[in-house]
């Protein structure tokens, strides 16, 4: 089986790969060694532009592999021949798509022209869920075949006999796009019940079948991790050392956006490697026992969330910088220094996304080729579940640190707010719904709108007219709250009669606050949702999950602008379900507003209310 590597880890031979590889005087000119875009003319003179005008002749002098030269260089008449830096910008643009398109570049080129030359296989990270007749819904784990991906965000695809576009960030390409694990252990079959010739691959003929196809994962384990310790070096050498020499340019705080703990994952990975490398046999790659090394770094992984959290940040101001000239140059002249693939900056950066979610896929497939009594059985089977939770406790922090900026918008259109931000101790909607509220000593009851989030409940009133406008009311803190389940009957703390109710009482009894719900069913999901808001503090507090002060008023300085003075504030029921997990189907963007609520609101029989009112009034509009 043929394996190929990325820098994206997606497992395609990317275009322009063979650049690196170049001789010491100039960049290999053939069809088969270089990329599209460094072919082009306008491309030649662009780079050359580049490297005059970010390096001295003398830096280059030990780098001149970097020089693409048409025949002898003639110093003296180079600023000549590159004319222009709004030249040299145009020829870059039009000479490759990498810039006027982050992302693209030799990764996107490679991908359409497997596309072109057969089917292409991806397979599903994520559950996509859609109501558009145009797009693909699947589920996570689905093989997808990509049939065209010249759109970088959007692909068009096919799930057996459903095609239609969906997101490129929800799936990743094959490991080995050739020949499909199935198909290649179907030819082993074919083969051995053939009686021909015995396999011969680099553990010799006679190999059982499936001890070949665990040799070829584990040989596919140890080569991407190689090129991905390749991949992280090129971008702490080729880029962040030469930004940091700019001071000019970049401010510590940019390169930090950019970057985020890049360096530290590259401390690790290259310990990572060096366990896997200990325990890989060379000899016999189907023997070796790598499950271990995933058991033991498996807390180390977590690292991974920082850099994915921050990563949306990094797109961010990267596509902000590659909007000015000279960040277009520079960020190409680290590549060229440093000889990398032709990939853009923001695809790199992508790479320890993809890598994170990729060891799940990788240990799923070898422990299906392992053998229950392999000594390695238990410790893959462990290891792949360890790296699930890792995954799985990365998307979640993601997630929480992306409604961080929703429950900021949703503080914001609050009325009469009081106190401290909601941010300042929570950052996640566990739950909300209507609930009557009885206040002592008279027993009155107050209909109220509950949103519990951890650590803290707020209680809410709706406008009389409006309701789709909320006035703040109230909150209690529920670390200092125990819940009482409320049996139907009269109450002896308020003397009232109550049914579906439960109770927030303070541990000393001093606070005590009766909740009533309107169906049994309504009352059983709020207790559930005050255990799962234990639950998750305790879950946060075990596992260290903070959200920064900076992030905190970052969301909430977004949440002011969204909501200019002058205005009106309005919450909708859509918008709480949005914040609630975002589990109901997403609604047409073309609706108006006031469609919007109608569908999101169960229907109510009509009133005669405003007609009276409108008989008994003395004029007409």
């Amino acid at each position: 089986m043929r394996t190929q590597h990325s820098a994206g880890e997606v497992g395609v031979p990317l275009a322009g790969g063979g650049c690196s590889g170049g001789s010491s005087e100039q960049l290999p000119g053939s069809d088969s060694d270089c990329s599209p875009a460094l072919k082009l003319a306008g491309g030649v003179r662009a780079v050359r532009g580049v490297m005059s005008h970010y390096w001295s002749l003398e830096s280059l002098h030990s780098t001149n592999a970097l020089v693409i030269t048409d025949g002898p260089q003639d110093k003296s008449g180079l600023a000549d021949e590159v004319g222009s830096e709004d030249d040299l910008y145009n020829e870059f643009r039009s000479s490759s798509n990498r810039f006027g398109h982050p992302g693209g570049g030799g990764e996107q080129l490679a991908i359409n022209e497997l596309i072109s030359d057969g089917s292409v296989c991806a397979e599903a990270l994520w559950d996509h869920v859609t109501m558009d007749d145009q797009e693909l819904g699947f589920k996570a784990g689905d093989v997808i075949e990509v049939v065209d991906a010249t759109n970088k965000e959007w692909w068009w695809g096919r799930v057996l006999d459903s095609e239609g576009w969906f997101p490129a960030s929800f799936v990743r390409l094959r490991v080995n796009q050739d020949e499909p694990m199935e198909e290649y252990l179907a030819h082993l079959d074919g083969a051995s019940e053939g009686g021909g010739a015995s396999m011969g691959g680099p553990l010799g003929p006679g190999l059982p079948c499936k001890e070949q196809m665990r040799a070829n994962v584990i040989n596919e384990i140890m080569s991407t991790e190689r090129d991905y310790i390749k991949h992280l070096k090129d971008i702490c050498e080729g880029y962040i050392k030469q930004c940091r020499k700019r001071t000019d340019m970049f401010t510590e705080e940019q390169l930090r956006t950019i970057f985020g703990n890049i360096d530290e994952l590259y401390r690790f990975q290259k310990k990572f490697l060096k366990a896997l490398e200990k325990k890989f046999n060379k000899d016999h790659p189907h023997l070796s026992e790598i499950g271990s090394c995933f058991l033991e770094h498996q807390t180390n992984f977590q690292i991974y969330s920082e850099y994915c959290n921050n990563h949306p940040n990094a797109c961010v101001q990267l596509s902000k910088l590659m909007k000015i000239k000279k960040y277009v140059f520079f960020f190409e002249a680290c590549r060229l220094l440093q000889k990398m693939i032709d990939i853009s900056l923001d695809g790199f950066l992508l790479t320890p996304v993809q890598k994170i979610c990729k060891y799940p896929l990788q240990l799923a497939e070898l422990l299906k080729y392992t053998n229950p009594q392999h000594r390695d059985y238990k410790d893959v089977e462990a290891a792949l579940n360890a790296m699930k939770n890792v995954a799985r406790l990365i998307n979640e922090r993601k997630r929480r640190l992306e409604n961080i900026d929703k429950i900021a918008q949703w503080q914001s259109s609050i009325e009469d707010w009081e106190g401290e931000d909601i941010l300042s101790r929570s950052s996640d909607l566990i739950f909300s719904g209507d609930l009557t509220k009885i206040s002592q000593p008279q027993g009155k009851g107050q209909q109220r709108m509950f949103f519990l989030f951890d650590h803290q409940l707020v209680f809410c009133k709706k406008d009389l007219l409006r309701r789709d406008i909320l006035y703040y009311k109230g909150r209690l803190d529920m670390d200092q709250m125990q819940v009482v389940d409320v049996e139907d009957g009269k109450d002896k703390d308020f003397n009232v009669s109550v049914k579906n109710a439960l109770k927030l009482c303070s541990p000393g009894g001093e606070e005590v606050h009766l909740l009533c719900a309107k169906k049994p069913e309504q009352k059983q999901r709020w207790l559930r949702a005050f255990a799962d808001e234990r639950e998750q503090v305790q879950h946060d507090l075990e596992s260290g999950f903070t959200i920064t002060e900076v992030q905190k008023k970052q969301a909430m300085l977004n949440a002011s602008k969204s909501h200019p003075t002058g205005k009106p504030k309005a919450v909708t029921r859509p918008y709480y379900d949005f914040l609630l997990r975002q589990k109901h189907p997403t609604l047409p963007t073309s609706l108006p507003q006031q469609q919007v609520i109608m569908l999101a609101e169960p229907k109510r029989k009509t009133s005669n209310f405003w007609h009276n009112i409108g008989r008994l009034t003395p004029f007409k509009k």
